[in-house]
């Protein structure tokens, strides 16, 4: 078994500003361990175990991809996914357009012939910044939720498969296939 997600490729530039405002609204940031920048994309998909003999027929049926221009996309704001009431997740918006929405829609159509569940949850484009392990100040939390920066827009052309390793360490993602957006 494979465990393979869907994502929207974020570039370099735009991922090394984004952690410059997460600096800066932490204050300390050498206290928290920060998703490593080549880990940062927008997952489109979730898809999960699946069996590797299905790998090549996925990359194939996500050959549509390739059909969609590339996408301006605009990040505003930080905010946090919370679960029991405390923050486990920093994230960044993408906000989200209707051509993302109608991808992603495309995405979990397409990959219900291989049985994998589509997503009942709506589609929120976000970036995952920090994973939270231990209890944050509510004084963490509000300098990221005030945090106020110019929006960063960028132009994304690419969209991967990947691949995430599960290691005692934490994941590793490879990347199996890329496909380039018009």
């Amino acid at each position: 078994m494979i465990r393979l997600f869907v994502a929207l490729i974020v570039p370099d530039e735009v991922k090394t500003e984004i952690f410059r405002h997460c600096h800066a609204a932490a204050e300390n940031q050498s206290g928290y361990r920060w998703e490593a920048s080549e880990k940062v994309h927008l997952t489109l998909k979730f898809i999960g175990e699946v069996k590797e003999e299905l790998l090549p027929h996925i990359i194939d049926q996500l050959e549509f991809l390739t059909k969609y221009s590339s996408f301006n996309c605009k990040i505003s704001k930080f905010g946090f996914f919370f679960r029991n009431n405390e923050a486990k997740i920093l994230w960044c918006d993408l906000e989200n357009n209707d051509t993302i929405i109608s991808l992603v829609d495309e995405v979990n159509n397409r990959l219900q012939q291989f049985e994998i569940e589509t997503e009942k949850r709506k589609f929120k484009g976000h970036l995952t910044l920090l994973r939270i392990r231990n209890r944050v100040s509510e004084e963490f939390i509000k300098r990221f939720t005030e945090y106020k920066f110019d929006p960063i827009k960028f132009n994304s052309n690419q969209i991967a498969l990947i691949q995430s390793l599960l290691k005692p360490t934490g994941s590793e993602y490879k990347v199996l296939k890329i496909y380039e957006l018009k």
